[in-house]
């Protein structure tokens, strides 16, 4: 049965760095893509981030790109977001999900057929 458990998340002034983890298992495939998404209250899922666990093929949404790196240890079976120059609007739930055949279109929650329980960040002075 596969498992995600998220991790790393918290109150961090507007500038400051947080770093999420995924720990993962469960897994029958060494091939597959882990995404992290966010969500505030009354708004849809939106894709932050995902890498391919295979080549290590790595995607960003626009709004993060240059702030957050996403990385994997295999070894650990864990997929770490490191978030730094956080803003207000970074405030959300975070969640990391599965693809288990990977993802044609990464940002989209469809593509993923498994789900952690989430992570709240928030960002404020």
């Amino acid at each position: 049965q596969v498992q995600l458990v998220e991790s790393g998340g918290g109150l961090v002034q507007p500038g400051g760095s947080l770093r999420l983890s995924c720990a993962a298992s469960g897994f029958t495939s060494d091939h597959y893509f882990i995404g992290w998404f966010r969500q505030a209250p009354g708004k849809e899922r939106e894709g932050v981030s995902c890498i391919s666990t295979s080549d290590g093929s790595t995607y960003y949404a626009d709004s993060v790109k240059g702030r957050f790196t996403i990385s994997r240890d295999n070894a650990k079976n864990t997929v770490y977001l490191q978030m730094n120059n956080l803003k207000p609007e970074d405030t959300d739930v975070y969640y990391c999900a599965a693809a288990l055949f990977g993802a044609r279109v990464w940002f989209s929650s469809y593509e993923y057929d498994y789900w952690g329980q989430g992570t709240q960040v928030t960002v404020s002075s």
